[in-house]
């Protein structure tokens, strides 16, 4: 594609959560300097010109920013589709009115489990009566809604229960996603990942509710690219449909992409069309020609596109090479031994998990239109 069709506005990385799966980065020190009011009001104009039509709001929490109903009012002013991502910690009926008078469109809720105890658990928080209210809010005023559970280990045989309280909770849209072993996930990727009957078990439960809900609910189920033959296609390919800026105005093709050494491009020095046309960071793998063997002669390589970067430099120390999920890597073998040790007979199925660190506190964000400055 000349230009990507979505943004993920990463608008803080602060939240209220602890989740032991959260891809955002480890150094959260960096990303303190958040962009201003005023610059996210330019970001928008840059993608609404560079042919963006979807805006989703993200983070950590974007609720955490007061000027989040500003945000979504230039983006609906400028004729984008924008979605909420949100852990809903915050999203009370004044403020959900005040959102819906901005013009957002649409509110995905995550939700940690279908029961309280292991939901609250795993979020390190009590959260679960909060989101429940949050999704009765959501319906109340007409938005569509999407539930999202990030599956692991410690939730995945309650899937069942999880489609229950989406269909019990009016859900539209239903994303199971099975972990993504980057961030906070990558450290605790031995304690979250699930085992092959685990999978199998689950799989049965999300085809039969599929059949079922196909005219009420679109259920999405995301296999862990851990048990998968091949990879998945980056982002549908490096840098060609999608581009993410973090808090601090860091362009990147991916949410996980922070972690890669590349040169940074930033919407402080640059325009959103220059770096998505020019910039290293988007360049770098973009197509087919930086390939090596055995993606460079495979028949899938403008399928999966070599698999994900960010996993493949996680596990081989190099970005450049094949993503070792797929059986034809050299370096399958990282992928495998995991696999081994998640189906142990002697596996531990309550390994400690580590808890995403750096809540909120009282770090506070600018929501001025003034020009931003150095922390």
């Amino acid at each position: 594609m000349d230009s990507p069709y979505g943004l993920l506005a990463e608008l803080t990385y602060r939240c209220p959560l602890a989740c032991p799966y959260c891809s955002n980065p480890l150094n959260m020190a960096g990303y303190q300097d958040e962009l201003a009011t005023d610059e996210w009001r330019r970001v928008l104009a840059q993608a609404c010109d560079l042919g963006v039509l979807q805006c989703h709001l993200s983070g950590g929490e974007p609720l955490l920013r007061r000027d989040l109903a500003e945000i979504v009012a230039d983006a609906h002013d400028l004729g984008l589709y924008t979605n909420l991502i949100t852990s809903a910690l915050g999203l009370s009926p004044p403020r959900a009115e005040q959102l819906r008078a901005a013009g957002l469109d649409h509110v995905q809720i995550s939700i940690q489990a279908d029961e309280p105890t292991v939901s609250d658990r795993i979020a390190g928080t009590p959260s679960f009566q909060r989101k429940i209210e949050a999704m009765g809010v959501v319906k109340e005023l007409g938005w569509p809604l999407t539930m999202n559970v990030v599956l692991h280990r410690h939730n995945i045989d309650r899937v069942a229960e999880v489609i229950g309280l989406a269909e019990e909770m009016g859900a539209d849209r239903l994303e199971l996603a099975n972990t993504q072993y980057y961030g906070w996930a990558w450290r605790n990727r031995d304690a979250l990942l699930p085992s092959r009957a685990q999978l199998k078990a689950a799989e049965t439960v999300v085809r039969a509710a599929r059949e079922r809900l196909r005219d009420r609910m679109d259920v999405i189920y995301v296999i862990p690219d851990y048990y998968s033959r091949y990879p998945k296609p980056c982002m549908g390919g490096w840098a060609s449909r999608q581009l993410t800026v973090t808090p601090n105005g860091d362009v990147l093709p991916c949410p996980a992409a922070q972690s890669l050494p590349l040169p940074r491009a930033s919407v402080r020095e640059d325009s959103l069309r220059w770096i998505w046309a020019e910039s290293a960071v988007m360049t770098a793998f973009r197509g087919t020609d930086w390939m090596p063997e055995p993606c460079r002669s495979c028949f899938r390589r403008e399928v999966d596109f070599g698999g994900c970067r960010c996993q493949a430099f996680l596990l081989t120390g190099d970005a450049a090479r094949t993503d070792p999920v797929c059986y034809l890597s050299p370096h399958h073998d990282l992928v495998a031994q995991a696999v081994e040790a998640a189906n142990a007979d002697s596996r531990d199925n309550d390994l400690p998990l580590v808890p995403r660190a750096h809540r909120p506190g009282r770090l506070s964000h600018r929501t001025t239109t003034a020009a931003p400055q150095r922390r």
